[in-house]
């Protein structure tokens, strides 16, 4: 089926029929389950948490399941296709069931289950990919220990950092956008096909973002922001650039992992650091700075933007 779509209508031909569908399979799901989302009980330490409680939270079930089933549909059937949209399902999931509890999960609990999802994503990417890094223009092989712990940290890093951005109405999902959006121009021919799983995720985002923009009436909740993550970074992977991430995710690099890195510091070694900083950054910047959160979403944007023109540069220098 999609080898006859190829050759009536070509690669970008269906690339936007997959995005299409995207969109409007989500806008329609959305619609349909949305009264049937569990409802948000606010944020107590969160800058303005309390204006979403009662809010249809998890949303991200909803697209997740979208992108799925619209990706497997586009992508050619492969094994590590499959086993990626699987992983990609299960830290949505680990996010929803804890967005469902009446208790918060506990953080260790969650942390856990990123682990096992980057380490069986990341056997399975050295399976299929092997060994080879690109670094701009240079390229190199890791051995297979070294190569497998990264990936475990840059996969389970960019689900943490993604989720803590999730704060603001149209922030995470806007940003990741452009994030993917970055991948598709910089490395359109090392994805190859598996550019068209960014694609639909762009799709699907954006219909989500018709109902998420403030005032919103609906969140992705953990769901979606961890699935996000895990998706972003398994782009910086089969791209086989996975330095890129540096720039192409930086604002939730920033914005995500200075409490990560706070609160880890006090936890662990009872070091105490930015004290006069709350986190996650878009928090502070509202809370301290005054902005608004039309400020903070188009400000982190054009951050992005900027980042991800820089990487292009680097790119194609």
């Amino acid at each position: 089926m999609i080898e006859l779509l190829l050759s009536v209508v070509g690669q970008r031909g269906v690339d936007a029929l997959a995005f299409l569908l995207a969109f409007a399979l989500t806008a329609l799901m959305d619609s349909v389950f949305h009264d049937r989302l569990p409802h948000d009980h606010g944020r107590e330490f969160a800058v303005n948490g309390a204006l979403s409680k009662g809010k249809a939270r998890g949303s991200g079930l909803i697209f997740v399941l979208c992108i799925a089933l619209v990706s497997m549909a586009f992508l050619p059937f492969k094994v590590e296709y499959v086993i990626y949209t699987v992983l990609l399902i299960a830290s949505m999931l680990s996010g929803y069931f804890d967005d469902a509890a009446e208790t918060a999960w506990n953080e260790y609990k969650k942390g856990l289950i990123d682990f096992v999802i980057a380490i069986v994503a990341g056997a399975t990417y050295l399976n299929f990919n092997g060994c080879g890094v690109h670094f701009l223009q240079w390229s190199f092989t890791l051995p297979y220990a070294v190569y497998l712990l990264l990936i475990v940290i840059l996969i389970w890093a960019s689900i943490n950092v993604v989720n803590c951005t999730d704060g603001v109405d149209g922030l995470s999902a806007s940003v990741a956008v452009v994030t993917i959006g970055t991948y598709l121009l910089a490395y359109k021919t090392e994805l190859a096909e598996y550019g068209t799983a960014g694609v639909v995720f762009m799709g699907a985002l954006l219909a989500y973002l018709w109902s998420n923009a403030k005032p919103s009436s609906l969140l992705m909740g953990d769901a979606g922001s961890r699935a996000m993550g895990f998706f972003i970074a398994m782009l910086s992977l089969k791209c086989g650039h996975p330095f890129a991430f540096l720039l192409a995710a930086i604002v939730f690099i920033v914005d995500g992992s200075l409490g990560i890195i706070k609160i880890s510091l006090k936890r662990f070694l009872h070091i105490s650091i930015l004290k006069n900083t709350r986190t996650p950054l878009h928090d502070h910047v509202r809370k301290n700075k005054g902005w608004s959160d039309e400020q903070v979403v188009a400000r982190w944007l054009i951050l992005q933007c900027v980042a991800s023109a820089l990487l292009l540069l680097l790119v194609r220098g």
